[in-house]
């Protein structure tokens, strides 16, 4: 054990945490929307800086699944935002848009099958493109919120269907549709420190690097949990992870009053 980690250690048997925030408090959120362009968000989570963008094109529907509409997502770490992220597509990149996938896909929290126009044939393809601009911790959940945010922000245009044929009307002609989302995922990430002993809420960027391992419980406002992921060698009990989900829940209702508000073009508050 390092000395930081020491100190760290230290400070959190005191409910003290470097940033001066509770064990359990959320960094401040922001988000910054494109004026002109729907499905464009940028989300500060602290210092942590992801820029989302939703794009939309009609394309065949997968063999597998011929009633429903493509919801694909992708992050890329600039390293710019990080030295240490490399050019070439890592690993911490693939969990996180596989984490993604498990939350706003497979949640069905967005309806796939509104997004079909003619079975078998001509679909929605829907891609959530997410780059890190700024990385001070907690990359996660930054980019559950953003990504969720721009799909509750994009609007797609309206479309009318006539046997095969379709037609793609122009936002003069008629208004742009937004996505049909059930439900809203969100991450909440926990640190664990001292063999589990300790843990906080949203790592900064020292405290991942500290941490001895960390969790990610994905839940919306109606308490469902979507997913949890793990990873890190400290086990843990029954109680912590329950535990976790509670604190999840809370969460989940403060960063889903957060997005709407900011939706809705009300200036959020932090949390």
């Amino acid at each position: 054990m390092n000395h930081q980690q020491k100190f760290i250690n230290l400070a959190l048997s005191e409910s003290i945490r470097i940033d001066n925030r509770a064990v359990y408090d959320y960094r401040k959120v922001q988000f910054l929307f494109s004026e002109n362009v729907s499905g464009q968000v940028q989300v500060n989570l602290g210092n942590t800086k992801i820029l989302a963008k939703v794009s939309g094109e009609i394309s065949r529907p997968t063999a597998s699944n011929p009633h429903e509409g493509i919801l694909q997502f992708n992050i890329d770490f600039s390293q710019m935002s990080d030295q240490k992220f490399e050019s070439k597509f890592t690993e911490r990149e693939l969990n996180i848009t596989m984490l993604l996938e498990k939350a706003l896909k497979k949640s069905k929290a967005v309806d796939v099958e509104g997004l079909c126009l003619v079975a078998g044939k001509k679909v929605w393809s829907i891609r959530v493109d997410l780059r890190v601009l700024d990385n001070d911790g907690n990359i996660t959940d930054c980019a559950c919120i953003a990504a969720i945010t721009s799909l509750l922000h994009f609007k797609r245009p309206e479309v009318t269907v006539q046997g095969d044929e379709l037609t793609i009307h122009s936002t003069e002609d008629k208004h742009p549709i937004p996505l049909s989302i059930h439900h809203i995922p969100i991450c909440t990430t926990f640190g664990f420190f001292d063999d589990g002993q300790y843990l906080v809420v949203d790592p900064c960027l020292v405290e991942e690097q500290t941490m001895e391992s960390e969790m990610t419980v994905v839940m919306n406002v109606h308490r469902e949990v979507c997913t949890i992921s793990k990873s890190g060698g400290v086990p843990l009990e029954i109680d912590q992870i329950l535990r976790c989900c509670q604190i999840g829940s809370i969460k989940a209702g403060e960063v889903t009053n957060l997005i709407r508000n900011a939706i809705h073009g009300v200036s959020p508050d932090s949390l």
